[in-house]
């Protein structure tokens, strides 16, 4: 009886992870239960420092860590490629931070195993296991791409529920311009655009994708995906379109999730 009491108790911490999830404007993190893709408790959040130097971040990540007193694994999602925990882009940060090997450097200020992952990817891990992707993250579930439309314009793909790593959709070439300067959120925003507008530039990009990848699956993150009746009317594809489920809690859900890849 009493060794089945432990392995109960073993079993339950070891769904514990601790996601977190850097942005430009602000680093978040939260326990998670990844056994049912949710938050434990309420997220911390702190202002990413400006300018946003490796250093400085690091700090933040360690008064996030802090704040938990957390003693566990830690999954993390950062907005750039990786590879083997190493830095090789960071577009809307530092470039001090290319090169570094930021899993080593969680691991060395908090004494905890970490994983870190591409902030779009953690995003996508969410939604495939817990969100929108959930019917599609099997054996012959086919390509999934999530899109997510923000400051940029982030991609997770999936093959049959396999993430395939670091993907930079949004850089594509589209009209001779780099895609998400013509149709991430911000800018219909910063230009003012009318919601038809902007979903014409999307549903371009979206075709484009189509035509390259012949996805089964579109999904749409980002704050704007609390929106679709707002311009999914001008998206024309062969594939399914939905809005991301997990919104906020995505990020963290999927960076804690990284952990068991």
């Amino acid at each position: 009886m009493a060794r089945r009491a432990t392995t109960r108790r073993t079993t339950r911490s070891q769904s514990k992870i601790l996601g977190i999830d850097i942005g430009g404007t602000g680093i978040k993190a939260a326990p998670v239960d990844i056994a049912k893709g949710v938050l434990i408790k309420e997220r911390f959040r702190i202002d990413t420092p400006q300018p946003p130097t490796p250093r400085a971040m690091l700090e933040v990540i360690g008064q996030l860590i802090e704040h938990w007193k957390w003693k566990g694994k830690i999954g993390c999602g950062f907005p750039g490629v990786l590879k083997h925990g190493v830095v090789h882009t960071a577009a809307n940060l530092s470039s001090q931070w290319i090169g570094i090997n930021i899993q080593e450097q969680i691991e060395k200020i908090s004494s905890c195993q970490a994983v870190v992952i591409n902030d779009a990817d953690s995003a996508g891990l969410a939604e495939m296991k817990f969100g929108a992707g959930k019917e599609y993250n099997k054996h012959g579930g086919g390509v999934v791409i999530m899109v997510t439309l923000g400051t940029g314009i982030g991609t997770a793909v999936f093959v049959d529920g396999h993430l395939v790593h670091n993907t930079e959709l949004g850089h594509i070439e589209i009209d001779g311009k780099d895609a998400e300067k013509r149709a991430a959120a911000s800018v219909r925003e910063r230009k003012k655009m009318s919601w038809k507008k902007w979903g014409g530039r999307v549903n371009t990009y979206l075709q484009t994708m189509e035509k390259l990848l012949s996805p089964d699956l579109f999904i749409i993150g980002g704050g704007v995906s609390k929106k679709p009746d707002k311009f999914f009317e001008y998206i024309e594809l062969k594939a399914k379109i939905v809005p991301a489920q997990m919104h906020n809690d995505a990020g963290i859900v999927g960076a804690a999730l990284s952990t068991e890849l």
